[in-house]
């Protein structure tokens, strides 16, 4: 999507803003938040030039998970990390300060300034003389951002205001209610239906290397796969928490109901019937390689080092050419099986813990940095005392361990390269999780063990003699739900699912409420190393956390918001 050119729409819209400023004394009568329309919907302009420029514009809400909360990845507050910094925004999640002034990320407003963005693109594109193939791309475009913009909403707040096609003005009433989760969902994935034959294929001349980043036919299915699977989940499947029957209604379905799963595996049926997305063969390269077939949606951005110099261990170079920001929990680290597949707690797994990291799953070494591990031609030191773990005041892991993922090959490297770093919204493996763990909640778990063996080699565990890649055999519904949950985990660490899977699975408050854990690390006189698990930092969790609350700003706003429960 390099040829997108954000930049000159907004260098246009800052010019059009200041001639407005200096040539016209008038009191605003309507918002002024686009350039003039005779200038972008032209019907002369037949390359629809700055109609497309438009349409780049709202590609840029579509969100973007790195660092994204004062500087801190949503994992940090997910149980799976915490910020190696104190005191900042993203600790309001687990230290019980969020509310709703103060919730760092509302995300209310993004996604209705996208959606009006959107019914913007939408209302006037048609005057203006593109092809038809392309005008037919484009307004498929602007329909799914505008879908996933309501998604975002969705998994926050719970049902929110359906706006429709319009674009409200100064003078309408600005006061809507909110529609119910199930009209919500409804709304998303008739979206999804509705457009998905109108965006480009993912094959052939119309999706070439140019437009990589436009959005794709399996974007469409994907992102209804998603809201289908978090509709059939216990949170929103008639498990609300609400006491209130009006609220449970908003935040989610009164009633349960499971064959709401079979809708989850009907999407991911869908999807792989397009024949085109794949498992990369290395799971690094998914990250790493600009346009592959595991990718089936990412937020593009500019080649640069921003992940490695915000997040790798700070201990290299004077001054720090790394912050250090993200600090991984041993919990996290646990999680990640014996490259036999087998769970370190099993006896039989031959993990040992004065080699805690030794034949692990490859996918410990992708995503987290550990004692040990070579970085810019020297070894990681977060032991107590070492380069990266000195003590004193200096940004630093407080678990023993940094984040290594979306990271590039730096390991024999003396300093950093510009890497390619696009944050995935959506890719293969999610898909295959989701069609996992819907084929396990309608009964059919060994049907569900297929689907986790395809993860589990790619990742390089072992197929084992009986080719299960670790996972029992006769293994029951349960335990494979606990399975698949931990698959999701250690697969999909960072990639903003985690926080939100703990809240639709209503484990939230098992997995925050308590300790969350590092490991100190001790150099012995022989060079030998002593693990120790200790608590690093309390963490809190309450019901009302399952649903963030309607900022107050809306509420005062608007009577007919309905808050929360809690809040």
């Amino acid at each position: 999507m390099k040829n997108f050119k954000q930049h000159i729409f907004f260098v246009l819209f800052g010019l059009q803003v200041a001639l407005a400023i200096t040539s016209c004394k008038k009191v605003e009568t309507e918002p002024r938040d686009w350039i003039q329309a005779d200038l972008v919907w032209d019907t002369q302009d037949k390359n629809g030039t700055v109609a497309g420029f438009f349409l780049n514009s709202v590609y840029t809400f579509i969100p973007n998970g790195f660092n994204r909360i004062d500087g801190d990845f949503l994992d940090a507050a997910s149980g799976d990390a915490i910020p190696s910094r104190n005191n900042t925004q993203i600790e309001y999640f687990t230290n019980g300060r969020i509310s709703t002034l103060n919730n760092p990320d509302p995300y209310w407003g993004n996604s209705y300034n996208g959606i009006r963005a959107a019914n913007i693109f939408l209302a006037n594109i048609n005057v203006v003389p593109v092809a038809a193939l392309t005008k037919q791309y484009w307004r498929a475009e602007a329909r799914y951002i505008r879908a996933l913009l309501y998604f975002e909403l969705v998994k926050r707040y719970g049902g929110v205001p359906l706006i429709g096609n319009k674009i409200f003005t100064l003078d309408d009433n600005l006061e809507l209610p909110r529609n119910s989760f199930a009209d919500c969902i409804n709304y998303i994935v008739s979206e999804c239906d509705a457009v998905k034959d109108s965006l480009r294929l993912e094959t052939g001349a119309n999706y070439t290397t140019s437009d990589w980043g436009r959005i794709p036919k399996g974007a469409a299915i994907a992102l209804k796969c998603r809201a289908y699977l978090y509709a059939a989940s216990p949170l929103y499947n008639g498990g609300g928490v609400e006491a209130n029957a009006n609220l449970k209604a908003l935040t989610g379905y009164p009633t349960a109901d499971a064959s709401r799963w079979q809708k989850v595996v009907d999407a991911a049926v869908e999807l792989n019937a397009l024949n085109y997305y794949q498992l990369q063969a290395t799971y690094n390269n998914i990250f790493l390689t600009n346009k592959n077939t595991e990718v089936i949606l990412s937020k593009q951005g500019a080649t640069n080092t921003s992940i490695e110099t915000n997040n790798a261990p700070s201990g290299y170079g004077t001054p720090a050419i790394s912050n250090g920001r993200t600090s991984p929990t041993v919990d996290l680290v646990n999680a990640f099986t014996m490259r036999n597949g087998l769970p370190i707690t099993d006896p039989a797994s031959g993990y040992s813990a004065a080699a805690p990291y030794t034949n692990r799953d490859l996918r410990l070494d992708y995503t987290i940095f550990y004692n040990g591990v070579n970085w810019l031609n020297r070894a990681v030191q977060t032991f107590e005392g070492g380069l990266d773990k000195p003590g004193g005041t200096t940004v630093q892991t407080r678990t023993g361990y940094y984040m290594r993922k979306f990271m590039g090959n730096f390991a024999t490297n003396s300093t950093y390269t510009n890497q390619s770093h696009n944050f995935i919204i959506f890719r293969y493996a999610e898909i295959i999780l989701n069609y996992a763990e819907a084929l396990n909640e309608l009964g059919r778990t060994e049907d569900a063990v297929t689907q986790i063996k395809l993860i589990r080699a790619r990742a390089g565990i072992t197929a084992g003699t009986n080719t299960r890649y670790g996972i029992p055999t006769g293994i029951s519904q349960d335990n494979m739900r606990t399975l698949i949950m931990n698959e999701r985990r250690v697969e999909l660490a960072f990639e903003e699912h985690r926080f939100w899977d703990i809240r639709r699975w209503k484990i939230a408050p098992a997995v925050l409420n308590g300790a969350l854990s590092g490991t100190k690390i001790t150099k012995n006189a022989n060079n030998s190393f002593t693990y120790e698990n200790i608590p690093v930092v309390n963490s809190i969790f309450t019901n009302k956390l399952y649903h963030m609350p309607v900022p107050y700003s809306e509420t005062t706003k608007n009577s007919q918001l309905l808050q929360n429960e809690g809040w």
